[in-house]
């Protein structure tokens, strides 16, 4: 593989998967709320919030971890402002004690917390003013979860960033990734160039799964699954995914691996991998190679849907997780494109209305549908182009993926926003 292009590969990996505690939408809320009380120094006594639609989509449901049970983006950013840690970016409320929960409820009914719908037309755009003694700060985040765009003080830019060139400052070009290239990849890398990073996903993700089966969390998909269907490795893949978001969308305060900016996308992308993997009794180099499939394939088809969208991450997660278990059980380029095409042709209506506990059988829906897509493939089954989305050339079909989610369903999305403020 040509070494640049092996580089941004390694780079990709490095930059995505990275530990997030709780969901990213109301965790980079909690972000932004603790970079703009550092910025003003003092507890504000006054915010003003502005979110795009598609941020109070991905809040308003799910539970803030660290905050004794509180949801929303009022509560995100109290506990951003009262004891978050802007340092450590997605992991803003992992320090936070039993202790200091006080501080949060106290902030959230003292401080007068205004949250609207921001103008501008973007996906993703958290933006937060707070004032105190005379003085004010504001931070914005756009684009995506932790691109910090401008920060002022009393009116003075401290950071300034085009949103335009800030997006493709800090990322390596993901347009870079196609599927022979990601099995060539898979194929070639050297282990310790993604150990470290595949390490952690593995014992992060692996450990809020079992927390996930092990306790009351969410709807109990994950449990479920595994006393309506057995333990088989197939139902083990779809269970421990799903357990891993029940626990999360629950506000367990363990972290998770995130892919593509989603705990949900990181959860569905490697844990069926690891399910199987285990079951195979594969060497871990072996395992390290199927979640490089598995992961970037996600990743691929990820990227031209876009942050957030109508359109559930999980599907592309999927995918990735039926072309991860195709490379642990021999399938190279030709297989995995077919099993990435059945999988897109099977569950690619799936709406995303949220983030929520029932992200986690949408989880399983996803995971199945990449299975099932694979074990089509080994039978020498398939969708062929014309076949609804499917056109002729997994790159062509990926194409059509981000184009339905990105354009098709913009109206599906303004539709799902409307009808969730509606129901409050």
């Amino acid at each position: 593989m040509e070494q640049n292009l092996y580089r941004a590969y390694v780079d990709i990996l490095r930059e995505e998967l990275v530990p997030a505690m709780g969901c990213t939408e109301p965790i980079a809320v909690a972000y932004a709320a603790a970079l703009v009380r550092q910025t003003l120094g003092a507890l504000p006594e006054r915010v003003d919030i502005r979110v795009s639609p598609n941020i109070i989509k991905n809040v308003k449901s799910v539970v803030v971890p660290h905050t004794g049970g509180l949801r929303g983006i009022a509560a995100a950013a109290a506990a951003g402002i009262a004891v978050g840690d802007p340092a450590r970016e997605l992991e803003v409320l992992s320090a936070v004690e039993e202790g200091q929960l006080p501080a949060i409820r106290a902030c959230l009914e003292n401080t007068p917390i205004s949250v609207v719908p921001a103008d501008g037309g973007l996906i993703f755009d958290i933006q937060i003013t707070a004032a105190a003694e005379g003085h004010s700060a504001f931070v914005r985040i756009a684009g995506s979860h932790t691109n910090v765009i401008r920060v002022e003080r009393d009116g003075e830019a401290l950071l300034e960033r085009d949103l335009a060139q800030s997006a493709g400052t800090d990322k390596t070009d993901h347009g870079l990734l196609t599927v022979e290239g990601i099995v060539e990849f898979a194929d070639t890398v050297e282990i310790p160039d993604i150990k470290e990073v595949l390490d952690r996903q593995i014992r992060l993700n692996r450990a809020i799964a079992q927390e996930g089966l092990r306790g009351s969390w969410g709807a109990g998909i994950g449990k479920t699954l595994l006393s309506a269907y057995g333990d088989t490795v197939h139902n083990r893949a779809k269970a421990w995914a799903a357990a891993g978001s029940d626990a999360r969308m629950s506000g367990c305060e363990l972290p998770v691996v995130i892919n593509s900016g989603s705990g949900n996308q990181g959860l569905t992308a490697s844990l069926p991998v690891i399910a199987y993997g285990e079951e195979l009794g594969v060497e871990p180099d072996a395992l390290y190679r199927a979640l490089a499939v598995s992961n970037l394939a996600a990743i691929h088809l990820k990227t031209g849907i876009g942050p957030l969208s109508a359109y559930c991450g999980a599907t592309s997660a999927g995918c990735g997780a039926g072309a991860g278990v195709a490379y642990l059980h021999g399938g190279r380029a030709h297989e995995i494109a077919h099993t990435i095409v059945n999988a897109v042709a099977i569950n690619s209506g799936m709406i995303c209305d949220g983030a929520k506990a029932s992200c986690a059988a949408k989880i399983a829906s996803a995971v199945e549908a990449g299975l099932l897509g694979w074990q089509m493939q080994r039978s020498g089954r398939q969708f062929y182009g014309g076949d609804g989305i499917v056109v002729k050339g997994v790159e062509n079909t990926i194409r059509n993926v981000g184009r339905l989610a990105r354009d098709g369903m913009a109206e599906t999305d303004r539709e799902i926003i409307s009808m969730m403020v509606e129901g409050c």
